[in-house]
């Protein structure tokens, strides 16, 4: 079972919601077909979804394979803060996605 951070990750990519680290795995898995396609079924999926734990395990079996990836990909990750702000399913009322807020929220 991969690292819960590599399920944020493979989560933030199924949203493409970190644009520096979707570059960086597409790239990554343009070489390998089956990387690919795992990449490409993630997309839009929620992150307890199959397609997120596939790409996650993907993922941690890229980082095995090349030490320098698992080095870029972390420090994308660290970069965009970790953070992914996603919605699904069916929405009503107001929503506030934030990461740090100092002060009030009024809505």
């Amino acid at each position: 079972m991969p690292e819960p951070v590599l399920i944020s990750l493979a989560a933030a990519l199924a949203a493409r919601s970190v644009t520096g680290l979707y570059k960086l795995v597409k790239e990554k898995f343009s070489g390998d077909p089956e990387a690919a396609a795992v990449l490409e079924a993630a997309e839009g999926a929620a992150e307890d979804s199959p397609e997120v734990r596939a790409l996650a395990t993907r993922l941690s079996a890229a980082e095995d394979e090349d030490p320098g990836f698992a080095e870029r990909l972390r420090r994308e990750w660290d970069q965009s803060g970790g953070v992914v702000n996603a919605i699904s399913g069916t929405v009503s009322g107001k929503v506030v996605q934030a990461r740090d807020v100092h002060g009030n929220i009024s809505l």
